[in-house]
Protein backbone atom coordinates (compact mmCIF):
# COMPACT_ATOMS: atom_id res chain seq x y z
CA UNK A 1 0.00 0.00 0.00
CA UNK A 2 1.85 3.44 -1.30
CA UNK A 3 1.25 6.41 1.49
CA UNK A 4 -1.25 8.04 -0.69
CA UNK A 5 -3.73 4.99 -0.41
CA UNK A 6 -3.14 4.59 3.43
CA UNK A 7 -4.30 8.30 3.54
CA UNK A 8 -6.93 8.04 1.86
CA UNK A 9 -7.99 4.62 3.32
CA UNK A 10 -7.81 6.35 7.19
CA UNK A 11 -10.71 8.86 5.29
CA UNK A 12 -12.35 6.93 3.34
CA UNK A 13 -15.55 6.86 6.56
CA UNK A 14 -15.48 10.81 6.33
CA UNK A 15 -14.79 11.08 2.10
CA UNK A 16 -18.15 8.85 1.98
CA UNK A 17 -20.42 11.18 3.80
CA UNK A 18 -18.45 14.47 1.41
CA UNK A 19 -19.98 12.37 -1.94
CA UNK A 20 -23.51 11.93 -0.17
CA UNK A 21 -24.15 15.14 1.21
CA UNK A 22 -27.16 17.35 0.66
CA UNK A 23 -25.53 20.20 -0.77
CA UNK A 24 -22.82 17.77 -2.93
CA UNK A 25 -26.27 15.82 -4.14
CA UNK A 26 -27.66 19.17 -4.77
CA UNK A 27 -25.47 19.72 -6.82
CA UNK A 28 -25.57 16.53 -9.03
CA UNK A 29 -29.53 16.34 -9.55
CA UNK A 30 -29.65 20.47 -9.75
CA UNK A 31 -31.79 20.85 -7.12
CA UNK A 32 -29.21 22.87 -5.07
CA UNK A 33 -30.87 26.39 -3.94
CA UNK A 34 -28.69 29.06 -6.29
CA UNK A 35 -28.48 31.15 -2.45
CA UNK A 36 -26.26 27.71 -1.03
CA UNK A 37 -24.39 28.04 -3.72
CA UNK A 38 -23.69 31.64 -4.19
CA UNK A 39 -22.66 31.23 -0.24
CA UNK A 40 -20.47 28.92 -1.09
CA UNK A 41 -18.58 30.18 -3.99
CA UNK A 42 -18.00 33.22 -2.25
CA UNK A 43 -16.27 31.24 0.93
CA UNK A 44 -14.40 28.92 -1.42
CA UNK A 45 -12.86 31.54 -3.35
CA UNK A 46 -11.73 33.30 -0.10
CA UNK A 47 -10.25 29.74 1.03
CA UNK A 48 -8.49 29.21 -2.00
CA UNK A 49 -6.41 32.48 -1.45
CA UNK A 50 -5.32 30.50 1.90
CA UNK A 51 -5.13 27.24 0.15
CA UNK A 52 -2.36 29.38 -2.39
CA UNK A 53 -0.45 30.29 0.67
CA UNK A 54 0.15 26.62 2.02
CA UNK A 55 1.24 26.01 -1.08
CA UNK A 56 3.75 28.85 -1.01
CA UNK A 57 4.74 28.12 2.35
CA UNK A 58 6.04 24.88 0.06
CA UNK A 59 8.08 27.32 -1.84
CA UNK A 60 9.94 29.17 0.68
CA UNK A 61 10.20 25.26 2.56
CA UNK A 62 11.73 23.36 -0.31
CA UNK A 63 15.63 22.62 -0.09
CA UNK A 64 15.11 21.18 -4.41
CA UNK A 65 14.90 24.04 -6.99
CA UNK A 66 12.75 21.19 -8.76
CA UNK A 67 9.99 21.22 -6.20
CA UNK A 68 10.58 25.13 -5.66
CA UNK A 69 8.80 25.10 -9.20
CA UNK A 70 6.53 22.66 -8.35
CA UNK A 71 4.55 24.71 -5.41
CA UNK A 72 4.81 27.92 -7.48
CA UNK A 73 3.18 26.14 -10.24
CA UNK A 74 0.34 24.92 -7.95
CA UNK A 75 0.00 28.96 -6.35
CA UNK A 76 -0.56 30.03 -10.41
CA UNK A 77 -2.64 27.39 -10.98
CA UNK A 78 -4.96 28.32 -8.30
CA UNK A 79 -4.93 31.84 -8.74
CA UNK A 80 -4.83 31.52 -12.41
CA UNK A 81 -7.18 28.48 -13.41
CA UNK A 82 -9.44 27.10 -10.39
CA UNK A 83 -10.19 30.46 -9.23
CA UNK A 84 -11.69 30.93 -12.67
CA UNK A 85 -14.59 28.69 -12.10
CA UNK A 86 -15.76 30.72 -8.92
CA UNK A 87 -15.42 34.19 -11.18
CA UNK A 88 -17.18 32.75 -13.98
CA UNK A 89 -20.03 32.20 -11.44
CA UNK A 90 -19.43 35.40 -9.58
CA UNK A 91 -19.75 37.31 -13.30
CA UNK A 92 -23.03 35.00 -13.56
CA UNK A 93 -24.12 36.14 -10.25
CA UNK A 94 -23.63 39.38 -10.99
CA UNK A 95 -20.96 39.92 -8.11
CA UNK A 96 -17.72 41.51 -8.34
CA UNK A 97 -14.52 40.62 -6.98
CA UNK A 98 -14.63 43.90 -4.56
CA UNK A 99 -17.81 42.78 -3.27
CA UNK A 100 -16.39 38.87 -2.75
CA UNK A 101 -13.57 40.31 -0.86
CA UNK A 102 -15.87 42.47 1.70
CA UNK A 103 -17.07 38.87 2.36
CA UNK A 104 -16.16 37.78 5.98
CA UNK A 105 -15.34 33.94 5.79
CA UNK A 106 -16.80 32.11 7.73
CA UNK A 107 -15.50 30.66 11.21
CA UNK A 108 -15.57 27.13 9.98
CA UNK A 109 -13.45 28.67 7.07
CA UNK A 110 -11.03 30.21 9.19
CA UNK A 111 -10.60 27.26 11.09
CA UNK A 112 -9.75 25.16 7.96
CA UNK A 113 -7.23 27.53 6.88
CA UNK A 114 -5.44 28.05 10.20
CA UNK A 115 -4.99 24.47 10.51
CA UNK A 116 -3.36 24.43 7.32
CA UNK A 117 -1.44 27.52 7.16
CA UNK A 118 -0.62 25.85 10.92
CA UNK A 119 0.56 22.85 9.69
CA UNK A 120 2.56 24.43 6.74
CA UNK A 121 4.38 26.51 8.98
CA UNK A 122 5.80 23.95 11.66
CA UNK A 123 6.18 20.89 8.99
CA UNK A 124 7.91 20.82 5.82
CA UNK A 125 6.94 19.80 2.15
CA UNK A 126 6.32 16.61 3.19
CA UNK A 127 3.41 18.03 5.80
CA UNK A 128 2.26 20.64 3.50
CA UNK A 129 1.71 18.12 0.81
CA UNK A 130 -0.62 16.55 2.99
CA UNK A 131 -2.85 19.32 3.87
CA UNK A 132 -2.98 20.17 0.86
CA UNK A 133 -3.94 17.10 -0.48
CA UNK A 134 -7.13 16.22 1.11
CA UNK A 135 -8.97 19.02 -0.55
CA UNK A 136 -7.86 18.56 -4.19
CA UNK A 137 -8.50 14.82 -4.02
CA UNK A 138 -11.73 14.80 -2.89
CA UNK A 139 -13.02 17.65 -5.21
CA UNK A 140 -11.43 15.19 -7.79
CA UNK A 141 -13.39 12.25 -6.80
CA UNK A 142 -16.62 14.76 -6.45
CA UNK A 143 -16.44 16.01 -9.63
CA UNK A 144 -15.71 12.07 -11.58
CA UNK A 145 -18.66 10.93 -9.48
CA UNK A 146 -21.36 13.90 -10.03
CA UNK A 147 -20.06 14.22 -13.83
CA UNK A 148 -21.19 10.38 -14.04
CA UNK A 149 -24.61 11.21 -13.16
CA UNK A 150 -26.79 11.31 -16.43
CA UNK A 151 -27.53 15.38 -17.81
CA UNK A 152 -25.45 16.21 -14.62
CA UNK A 153 -22.57 18.02 -16.13
CA UNK A 154 -24.54 19.55 -18.96
CA UNK A 155 -26.56 21.19 -16.39
CA UNK A 156 -27.25 25.25 -17.26
CA UNK A 157 -26.29 26.06 -13.69
CA UNK A 158 -24.44 23.36 -11.89
CA UNK A 159 -22.84 21.88 -15.33
CA UNK A 160 -19.60 24.05 -15.97
CA UNK A 161 -18.59 23.87 -11.85
CA UNK A 162 -18.93 20.05 -12.47
CA UNK A 163 -17.33 19.95 -15.88
CA UNK A 164 -14.31 22.08 -14.26
CA UNK A 165 -13.98 19.24 -11.18
CA UNK A 166 -14.10 16.41 -13.27
CA UNK A 167 -11.37 17.70 -16.27
CA UNK A 168 -8.48 15.87 -17.35
CA UNK A 169 -7.01 18.95 -16.20
CA UNK A 170 -7.97 18.71 -12.91
CA UNK A 171 -7.55 15.05 -12.70
CA UNK A 172 -3.69 15.29 -13.79
CA UNK A 173 -3.03 18.05 -11.54
CA UNK A 174 -4.52 15.81 -8.77
CA UNK A 175 -2.39 12.70 -9.30
CA UNK A 176 0.42 14.66 -9.79
CA UNK A 177 0.04 15.47 -6.11
CA UNK A 178 -0.96 12.37 -5.30
CA UNK A 179 2.38 11.29 -6.94
CA UNK A 180 4.31 14.27 -4.85
CA UNK A 181 3.04 13.00 -1.35
CA UNK A 182 4.05 9.47 -2.51
CA UNK A 183 7.44 10.70 -3.50
CA UNK A 184 8.18 12.88 -0.82
CA UNK A 185 6.84 10.30 2.20
CA UNK A 186 9.16 7.14 0.31
CA UNK A 187 11.66 7.23 3.14
CA UNK A 188 9.20 8.24 6.10
CA UNK A 189 9.30 6.97 9.52
CA UNK A 190 6.28 5.11 11.13
CA UNK A 191 5.91 8.01 13.77
CA UNK A 192 5.77 11.08 10.44
CA UNK A 193 3.69 8.40 8.77
CA UNK A 194 1.11 8.61 11.39
CA UNK A 195 1.19 12.32 11.54
CA UNK A 196 0.59 12.74 8.30
CA UNK A 197 -2.61 10.31 8.38
CA UNK A 198 -3.69 12.39 11.20
CA UNK A 199 -3.17 15.94 9.03
CA UNK A 200 -5.10 14.16 5.90
CA UNK A 201 -7.87 13.02 8.48
CA UNK A 202 -7.62 15.88 10.30
CA UNK A 203 -8.75 18.49 6.42
CA UNK A 204 -10.94 15.56 5.31
CA UNK A 205 -13.00 16.54 8.80
CA UNK A 206 -12.62 20.04 7.42
CA UNK A 207 -13.70 19.26 4.02
CA UNK A 208 -16.82 18.00 5.87
CA UNK A 209 -17.67 20.51 7.64
CA UNK A 210 -17.30 22.87 4.85
CA UNK A 211 -20.15 21.20 3.12
CA UNK A 212 -22.02 21.73 6.42
CA UNK A 213 -21.34 24.69 6.59
CA UNK A 214 -22.59 25.77 3.12
CA UNK A 215 -25.74 23.82 3.32
CA UNK A 216 -26.17 25.75 6.87
CA UNK A 217 -25.24 28.86 5.28
CA UNK A 218 -23.29 29.45 8.78
CA UNK A 219 -21.73 32.70 9.78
Amino acid sequence: MTVSQRLREAARPIWDRCLTHPFVAGIGDGTLPAEKFQYFMLQDYLYLFDYARVFALGVVKAREAALMRVFARNVDAILGGEMNIHRAYMERLGISEEQVLAVKPALDNLSYTHYMLSVAERGGPMEITASILACSWSYAEIGRALAEIPGAAEHPFYGEWIQGYASEDYNAANQALIDLTDRLAAKAAESELAYLEEIFVNCSRYELAFWDMAWEMRP
